[in-house]
């Protein structure tokens, strides 16, 4: 696993580096694998928890290599795994309807999957765990509905030995003390489809880009505790056209008014795209020089392309939900944060300021001095 800066402390902040070349289990064989040839992995939810799955997946596929793997992810983030080269079949469940999970766990039940590793823990993921029927269904022992699993697996930290653990090595713990490799920490990986790549080359052709390096800058995020001001994301896309890196806006319809906001504080030209599906994001990050952003699943989506990236944490557990880069050349990262005695917190809402100082505290001159070193390092 790769290196990840902390701007704000100037340290490296990589915690992998007694990794083994040979990937080993976290523990032994809870079966006889011999026997495995379809295993589900349940992972509903967001984006970023679905990107983060991913080194799970190539574990898998890695150790049993003739087995079908699947994935149960929720309808409106299944489009972010089109091409996944380790996945055979991807299931969708749409998300708060009853008549949906219904269909899905029968389903479910007629693949007969011999093992079942819940990663998420939420209750509609565990009662589609225990509706698979399979005789191995896997999950951590804190699950609130623990008992409807037939093996229950110590914490992430106890498997790691030590107190904070990444998203991806929540997971694949899981695996690992199950008996599968992956002490390696694989990196996370998202597929360019052809049809993507294609749709991206003409709406930059269209936009005036072509071949032009240019910077992805996400200025959106799920809550405002995430948030950097629209305003400082113009001054990155100001400073970064003088550079002659022009900057490319992604965001949805709805977010019109952020877009806006950052082109009056910009006083440059920047492309928008507010229309591109996940494939398509996924595309345009593959072939951007650098990705600028909040704290978010795109992040991770540009990190499991191994696009450089500055992210911008407020709320979140930067241990926890910083990108996840690889060790290959030019996947360099950075996060940038304002460390507060409150953060990280629940994120849903600042419940010390009136607003949400720990993102809103974010200087400019730090995200630009990261994004230096991000661009200086990538180069290499």
């Amino acid at each position: 696993m790769g290196r990840v800066v902390d701007a704000d402390r100037g340290a490296d902040s990589d915690e992998f580096s007694d990794l083994n070349a040979d990937p080993q289990p976290l523990g032994p064989a809870r079966w006889d694998w011999k026997t495995v040839g379809r295993v589900l992995v349940v992972r509903l939810r967001s984006i970023g928890d679905t990107v983060l799955a991913t080194p799970s997946l190539f574990a898998l596929k890695r150790f049993l290599p003739h087995a079908a793997i699947d994935i149960l992810v929720e309808d409106w983030v299944a489009p972010v795994l089109e091409g996944h080269p380790y996945i055979d079949n991807v299931i969708t469940v749409a998300k708060g309807r009853a008549a949906s999970r219904a269909l899905v766990a029968r389903r479910l039940r007629t693949n007969r999957y011999d093992v079942v590793y819940n990663l998420h823990g939420g209750t509609t993921a565990t009662l589609l765990t225990r509706a698979t029927g399979a005789k191995h269904r896997v999950g951590f022992e804190t699950y609130q509905y623990a008992w409807l699993h037939s093996h229950l697996s110590p914490s992430s930290s106890a498997l790691w030995r030590r107190d904070n653990t990444h998203s991806a090595e929540q997971q694949l713990a899981l695996l690992g003390w199950t008996g599968v490799p992956v002490s390696d920490r694989p990196r996370t990986l998202l597929a360019v489809t052809a049809e993507a790549a294609a749709a991206v080359t003409a709406k930059l052709r269209k936009a005036g880009l072509g071949d032009t390096p240019f910077v992805v800058v996400h200025p959106a995020a799920a809550f405002a505790t995430k948030q950097w001001a629209a305003e400082n994301f113009g001054q990155v896309a100001r400073a970064l056209s003088e550079q002659n890196l022009p900057v490319v806006v992604i965001t949805t319809p709805s977010q019109t008014s952020t877009v806006a906001a950052l082109q009056r504080s910009a006083s440059a030209a920047v492309v928008s795209f507010d229309d591109l599906s996940l494939p398509e994001i996924t595309a345009l990050l593959a072939r951007a020089r650098l990705f600028v952003g909040n704290d978010s699943g795109i992040a991770h989506m540009a990190a499991a392309v191994e696009t450089p990236s500055v992210v911008i944490f407020g709320s979140s557990n930067t241990a926890h939900w910083r990108p996840w880069v690889s060790d290959a050349p030019g996947s360099a990262a950075e996060i940038v944060y304002e460390e507060m005695e409150c953060q990280p917190c629940h994120g849903y809402f600042c419940e010390k300021f009136d607003l949400p100082e720990c993102i809103l505290r974010v200087p400019v001159n730090r995200v630009m001095a990261a994004i230096e070193r991000v661009l200086r390092e990538s180069a290499r």
